[in-house]
């Protein structure tokens, strides 16, 4: 279980400025969903890791709202709250990155192609507060200040951090070596099965895979429980035919790859991971409608 979190205190009330609304929070919150999972994702070192480390911390956010909580920089106070979801994550499973530190203080940034192409597991290799600057000033775009106020350090050691982890990430980035997950036989076997039953539309023989309590996520859209509650998921993908499919790998985690009709096979749109229990369908994480954690992950199509 994840501990509390540690939000910045809210400020005195003729400090505070004009609380937002519940749409006009939502909609903010919106607009930075794909900023936040590109800082969950190289915090955590996964794509798919760094969705449900954001979706905590987004739970957190809605809960501290609820309680009456109002900020003056929401962006910041969001990712305050989704650095250290992230940094709880790591700590639960006592993951531990340490590098040698170098002593090139005045590192110079990368230019935004390089370091946005870099494995996520790169990053996981730095130590947590460099990662941490690297990430918000040379991903993101934040300054120095922010990146202090978020990560809840100095001035001197965000610059500090930043210009050590540059060193390094840059000559991470030269050896890098990312190793994935092995797939299971089994794993390999159900999951082409899955994508040849979509393949050919035959969503009837899927359903009758589906365990009696299966679960849908529809990332960043809706969840559902229940095999009859989730029967509207593949009409809806019967009745578009814009979608090609293909068997692959997300992060080395068997997934049905898909692709847009009408474009290459070069890049997924979204892509489908299934969880089993035995043979039977236990739950389905569609990612159509969070195509942002798409972005620098590692993927292959297998067949």
């Amino acid at each position: 279980m994840t501990s509390p979190p540690r939000l910045p205190a809210a400020r005195p009330p003729a400090q505070r400025a004009r609380y937002m609304n519940d749409d006009d929070f939502e909609d903010r919150v919106r607009t930075l969903r794909p900023r936040l999972h590109r800082y969950c994702a190289r915090m955590t070192g996964s794509a798919i890791t760094g969705e449900d480390v954001l979706q905590d911390a987004l739970l957190k956010a809605l809960s501290a709202r609820a309680e009456g909580t109002e900020v003056d920089n929401l962006e910041g106070w969001l990712f305050r709250i989704a650095h250290n979801a992230s940094l709880d994550f790591l700590r639960s499973g006592s993951r531990h990155a340490v590098v040698q530190l170098t002593e090139n203080l005045e590192a110079a940034a990368m230019p935004e192609a390089d370091i946005v192409a870099i494995g996520f597991q790169t990053f996981l290799r730095l130590p947590e507060l460099q990662r941490c600057a690297v990430i918000l000033k040379d991903v993101l775009g934040h300054s120095i200040e922010e990146i202090a106020d978020i990560a809840g350090c100095s001035g001197a050691a965000a610059k500090s951090a930043l210009q050590r982890g540059r060193a390094a990430l840059k000559q991470l980035a030269r050896t890098e070596d990312t190793r994935l997950p092995l797939m299971s036989e089994p794993d390999r076997r159900r999951m082409t099965a899955f994508v040849h039953l979509f393949r050919e539309g035959d969503f009837d023989a899927i359903r009758a895979m589906l365990a009696d309590d299966v679960k849908l996520e529809l990332v960043n859209r809706l969840r559902l429980d229940g095999r009859e509650k989730i029967a509207p998921y593949f009409t809806r993908y019967a009745e578009v035919t814009k979608w090609r499919f293909a068997f692959g790998a997300i992060e080395g985690h068997p997934a049905m790859l898909v692709f847009d009709g009408a474009g290459s096979m070069e890049q997924p749109a979204h892509f489908v991971l299934i969880d089993w229990s035995q043979d039977r369908i236990a739950g389905i994480r569609d990612f159509l409608f969070a195509p942002y954690v798409l972005e620098a992950v590692d993927w292959a199509r297998l067949g």
